[in-house]
């Protein structure tokens, strides 16, 4: 059967700061999205977060972009905030809700969406990543490594399904444009481009050979969409495992480095990117460091089998201790890059509003260098 897999977030207010869900969010969500169950809206549904983000993880026969599905979530992130995040006084109550009303779909309205429809097979494992704490091009190392990168991914080599490779979709999200790119062919274009993760992030990965779905990402960028910071974006992810695609283990195994990622505090600051398992979804240290957590799934006519609390293996302690390592080396820099994003990261943040109050004060060099010899 043909199933799509919608998974949608938002942070519609933090308990503590920026600092995780409240349990009453998660029931004002779950009695939303069981009323669109028995209606017969979707087939199945999960509740989560990754940090202070409540992500819906929602199965359907609707289609990509589907204006039920989407409403149903949009409604859903309202009412959570008026029922639980408004009445608790929690912190940025609605905060990526960007819009007054819902206009048909998601797309520039603020919750982050990665979703698609395929072909269900005989088996089918997914895993979903959700992170907290920073951007869409957090994604791109990680991608690349899973579908390009037979030291992560022993698979492209010995598994014959694979020898042909994969399509990276690549957008260009100031220019709202996309590309695609083939590896191994061109895998010095894909790095080019996906090198420079605040602009260019991979949206999706295809298998060369019949074009089937590998993995598919959020890519919005609040800053871009509302002009200003409003919040990092908290990316989500999935990839279908095994048969064709990367197994399982080969999918997880990039995040045991904790690559440097942007957002942090104040989404102004470059952190380890920390796997996690969802008991430790929580960010408290200078609001971070930033998170990632991965639920694995089992798809079986539509219906979320599981999930599996895939970073909660002791595997991944000497991930985590590196990435506090890291975290611990990144903070001793203090307000200098790189700990610090460059200029045209900071932009978007509230250091523009310091700059506008000093620019007037600014004048000719030469004339402060004559008045002084």
């Amino acid at each position: 059967m043909k199933v799509t897999l919608s998974v949608i977030k938002a942070d519609v207010g933090s308990f503590v700061g920026h600092h995780t869900v409240h349990p009453l969010q998660f029931e004002v969500a779950k009695s939303c999205l069981q009323r669109a169950k028995d209606e017969g809206t979707i087939i199945d549904s999960y509740i989560t977060n990754a940090g202070d983000d409540l992500e819906l993880i929602m199965t359907h026969q609707k289609g990509v972009g589907d204006e039920s599905v989407h409403k149903l979530a949009w409604d859903t992130f309202m009412e959570v905030t008026e029922k639980a995040s408004k009445k608790l006084k929690l912190y940025a109550a609605g905060q990526d809700l960007l819009a007054t009303a819902f206009s048909g779909n998601l797309k520039g309205m603020g919750p982050g969406v990665a979703e698609a429809e395929f072909e269900e097979r005989i088996s089918e494992p997914i895993v979903i990543f959700m992170a907290d704490k920073t951007e869409p091009g957090a994604w791109n190392p990680p991608l690349y490594r899973m579908f390009a990168d037979p030291y992560c991914t022993p698979g492209l080599v010995i598994d014959q399904s694979m020898h042909d490779g994969f399509t990276f979709r690549i957008m260009d999200v100031e220019q709202d444009k996309i590309v695609d790119l083939n590896a191994p062919d061109e895998i010095y274009d894909i790095l080019a481009l996906i090198g420079t993760p605040g602009r260019y992030v991979i949206h999706s990965i295809l298998r060369r050979v019949d074009g089937a779905l590998g993995a598919t990402a959020s890519t919005s960028r609040l800053s871009l969409m509302a002009g200003k910071y409003v919040g990092k974006d908290d990316p989500v992810c999935f990839v279908r495992a095994q048969h064709g695609f990367p197994a399982v283990g080969e999918i997880l195994e990039p995040f045991s480095f904790p690559h440097l990622v942007a957002g942090w505090m104040r989404g102004s600051h470059n952190g380890p990117l920390m796997p996690v398992g969802i008991k430790d979804s929580r960010c408290t240290r200078f609001d971070g460091p930033p998170r990632v957590v991965a639920l694995g799934f089992q798809l079986n006519d539509g219906q979320l089998v599981g999930p599996g609390d895939m970073f909660e293996d002791v595997a991944f302690d000497r991930s985590r201790a590196q990435a506090s390592e890291i975290a611990e080396y990144m903070r001793r820099n203090g307000p200098f890059m790189p700990a610090r994003l460059g200029p045209e990261e900071m932009e978007y943040t509230t250091l523009h509003d310091i700059l506008d109050k000093l620019k007037d004060r600014f004048h000719p060099a030469t004339e402060t260098i004559q008045s002084t010899t």
